[in-house]
């Protein structure tokens, strides 16, 4: 079945990079269809779940200084979608913690991160044991090296952000639809519609592909071996009672061999949050999402050794 009438653009993907996009060229004039087979902010795709660090620490990419600008201007843009959000009474997706990255001593790493900001004029801070001992003193790392602090850095409401974007984007015209998009008609090498799962079909001047880590087993031949799918062990920790510490704004989002992590976040709290390294991810429509039970040693250990106040 044919659709009555074409959009000018249909995006396959309604995470943050398809949301946004969507967004974008709905303001610019065109009309936009997103479609996704699970909808905005669902737990399958990358941009779900409950928070996201942004920060622009990336000398460990091979295009870091990249990386770096692009994450400067989201967090610029998490926080004009606040101050706008806050107009329409959307909730608060951007917190801004900082950042703090520890070490026990120079890497490449931190040094090509510290050459990015300062090529590009982000605002940091080189911390001295000491400093960091003062303004967080439950916090405990052995024989530091390097603290690096990135003030501007903070933390996204990933779902909740997703979410209000889609909103958003339907308020002010654009189209959601919930169904599984395949390639459709064909001509040559120009794809003229896209098939829905049901029998509908979606055609439009512009097809745009936003699938994240769909994309190895959508566009195999493509994209297979240009994606690298992980699944991260990300595990969320009660905070004690009136300890406001480990609770936003009093705690940095943080940094430390093998792990990442940040305080719990109003208005729930759900949590002081540690992620360790999890394991090779494979088709996000089937992939088990549980945490093995093997793996939760190693973020209790993280506590142990440098949030100690919290292990209970």
């Amino acid at each position: 079945m044919q659709t009555t009438s074409s959009p000018d653009v249909v995006i396959v993907g309604a995470g943050v990079f398809g949301m946004w996009t969507a967004l974008n060229l709905q303001r610019l004039g065109a009309s936009v269809t997103v479609v996704d087979a699970y909808g905005a902010g669902n737990s399958r795709q990358t941009s779900g779940g409950e928070t996201r660090g942004v920060r622009t620490s990336y000398g460990d990419r091979p295009h870091g200084r990249l990386w770096t600008r692009w994450a400067g201007e989201a967090i610029r843009s998490w926080i004009e979608w606040d101050e706008m959000g806050s107009e329409r009474l959307l909730p608060r997706v951007f917190f801004n913690t900082g950042d703090l990255i520890l070490r026990t001593e120079t890497s490449q790493y931190t040094q090509d991160t510290q050459s990015h900001w300062d090529a590009l004029g982000t605002p940091y801070e080189s911390l001295t044991a000491d400093e960091v001992a003062y303004r967080w003193p439950w916090l405990r790392f052995e024989d530091l090296g390097v603290a690096l602090f990135e003030p501007a850095a903070g933390v996204v409401r990933a779902r909740r952000a997703i979410e209000s974007v889609a909103r958003v984007f339907e308020e002010e015209g654009g189209t959601i639809q919930i169904g599984r998009a395949s390639f459709g008609e064909r001509a040559g090498s120009t794809l003229r519609s896209v098939a829905i799962d049901g029998g509908e079909s979606l055609s439009a001047g512009t097809t745009i592909f936003a699938c994240g880590p769909w994309f190895p087993t959508f566009m195999p031949e493509l994209m297979g071996n240009r994606i690298r799918t992980s699944i991260g062990h990300t595990f969320y920790f009660a905070v004690p009672p009136g300890d406001t510490r480990f609770s936003f704004p009093n705690m940095p989002s943080f940094g430390v061999p093998g792990c990442t992590g940040w305080p719990a976040l109003p208005p729930d709290h759900r949590g002081f949050r540690v992620r360790t390294g999890g394991r090779p991810g494979s088709d996000p429509d089937t992939s088990d999402r549980w945490i093995p039970p093997e793996a939760h040693a190693r973020p209790r250990q993280i506590l142990e050794r440098h949030f100690p106040d919290l292990v209970g």
